[in-house]
């Protein structure tokens, strides 16, 4: 569980170490461009809060599992810090994902076939080598920092009634609810094909739900986190779904009208506005949060031009 003094902490650690994202306005909706920062998304936020608030570390550096945007940025923090990292990926993991991981320094270690073979590799070895373990998506320190982005929100704004969030493993809802609580209300977006908070909240607990789509690589988990279904249920968060079609058409909306780049997992917020799964109330102030811009440019051209679905989660 996190709250707002959380987040406050992790923006203080993290001032001067990540970028402060634009924001802007456009037909009563707020855009926060969170891919443009470092590494091209949201996740470099609780990466640098987790390694700051660790204090000290060993030789051993930092340990992550992850082929995606997560694997980025604990790599791109530890290089600022000049400690080393160690990523863990599926061997079918992207390869221009790989590259960029040993472009930042990063030693990459190709196992299984599933995020959660690499999850668990991982695992053993911060254990065994005594490296700090950076969760992609369900630890306090990188929730925490991922919610910063709604502080600054909320500043750039003046404030807004409701947030539309990505969701995959929930890091980012999480960070954002527990922010902007009391403030605003928060929605989690996902698509019908990995619908890990929807799931969890018609359960009553997070479960394992299948995951498939153009957002699975980004969106991709099998399970929301713990912290975020605490968050979420403290909070009452909003849960809404969208389809492929409308992901990808709002990534093309979104180079169409404004020559924003985003990968899917990052226009699936402002899909709920597209297609209408989410309708504002008259009056209401809307901001929508683009996470990612990890993505393939010639892809962005035409509604038709989708990437490929992959499997590769966080």
């Amino acid at each position: 569980m996190i709250s707002a003094s959380d987040v406050e902490r992790a923006a203080a650690r993290i001032e001067g170490r990540v970028r402060r994202t634009p924001v802007f306005a456009d037909g009563g909706v707020w855009f926060k461009l969170e891919q443009l920062q470092h590494t091209g998304s949201f996740k470099a936020r609780g990466a640098f809060n987790r390694i700051i608030a660790a204090g000290a570390l060993s030789a051993a550096g930092v340990v992550a599992a992850s082929g995606g945007n997560a694997g980025l940025a604990v790599a791109y923090a530890a290089r600022e810090f000049g400690v080393t990292a160690r990523v863990y990926v599926p061997a079918n993991a992207p390869a221009v994902k790989v590259a960029k991981l040993r472009q930042l320094g990063a030693a990459v270690e190709l196992v299984g076939e599933k995020y959660a073979d690499a999850y668990d590799a991982a695992v053993k070895d911060a254990a065994e080598r005594g490296a700090l373990f950076c969760h992609a998506y369900d630890q306090p320190e990188i929730c925490a920092g991922q919610g910063t982005a709604a502080l600054e929100l909320l500043a750039q704004t003046g404030g807004v009634d409701t947030v539309l969030v990505a969701v995959g493993g929930g890091g980012l809802l999480a960070g954002i609810a527990a922010a902007v609580e009391g403030r605003a209300r928060v929605v989690g977006v996902e698509p019908r094909s990995a619908p890990t908070l929807n799931a969890a909240l018609a359960a009553g607990e997070p479960v394992p739900v299948e995951v498939s789509g153009v957002a699975a690589d980004s969106l991709g988990a099998t399970r929301l986190g713990d912290i975020a279904f605490a968050v979420a249920t403290r909070t009452e968060a909003g849960s809404v779904l969208v389809d492929d079609a409308t992901i990808v058409e709002a990534r093309a909306a979104l180079w169409d009208r404004y020559r924003l780049a985003v990968e899917p997992g990052g226009a699936t917020a402002f899909a709920a506005l597209l297609g209408g799964a989410y309708r504002p109330a008259p009056g209401e102030r809307v901001a929508v949060l683009l996470c990612g811009a990890n993505t393939d440019p010639a892809t962005l051209t035409s509604p038709s031009a989708a990437p490929p679905a992959a499997r590769t989660p966080r």
